[in-house]
């Protein structure tokens, strides 16, 4: 009896890796054809320029940030020299 519960058990296991590995295929078959899908929608012109807006966007941030910095900076050196000379006209 044990071995036939065992056995039954054996095949719906197998019955199982089966379905298992159908559903795998046909996974990557789908994650296939949406790569294709996207790489065909990527080469066209409205994409293609809303990618460049895109890009231009962040070249401007990132521009943006960097005149931050620079403006954060040159106002930390004001506040340097201008603590410099109260301390000098104090004194």
């Amino acid at each position: 009896m044990a071995n036939a519960i065992y056995q039954t058990k054996m095949a719906e296991n197998a019955d199982l890796l089966a379905l298992l590995a159908d559903l795998k295929k046909d996974k990557e078959e789908m994650k296939s054809q949406i790569q294709a899908y996207v790489e065909s929608r990527r080469n066209s012109r409205p994409c293609q320029r809303c990618i460049e807006k895109i890009e231009d966007v962040q070249g401007v941030k990132r521009e943006i940030g960097e005149v931050k910095g620079k403006v954060q900076r040159k106002i930390e050196e004001v506040k340097r020299k201008s603590k410099k000379k109260r301390v000098k006209f104090k004194g």
